[in-house]
């Protein structure tokens, strides 16, 4: 009796791993996983492309060296009255 189990649950094995070859199996797997790949560094090329766009437009086009900032004086405590 366990030698015909033991048979079943071969041919079963076999019968699910020839239904996973059938369903597309590993080799389908990566494909989709080196498009997804793909598709994900498009994306973030778009979005990075779309982003400097949106600096630009709210930015204005002006470009500011580090030296050359038009910052107002910071008042100090006395200048506000809070002393």
């Amino acid at each position: 009796m366990a030698g015909l189990s033991f048979v079943i649950s071969i041919v079963a094995l076999v019968l699910a791993y020839l239904a996973y070859q059938r369903s597309g199996g590993t080799v389908e797997l990566k494909t989709k996983v080196e498009q997804l790949g793909i598709t994900t560094d498009t994306l973030r090329e778009r979005l990075a492309d779309v982003l400097g766009r949106m600096e630009k437009a709210v930015r204005g086009g002006q470009t500011k060296s580090a030296g050359s900032q038009d910052e107002p004086p910071r008042e100090t405590p006395k200048q506000r009255g809070d002393v």
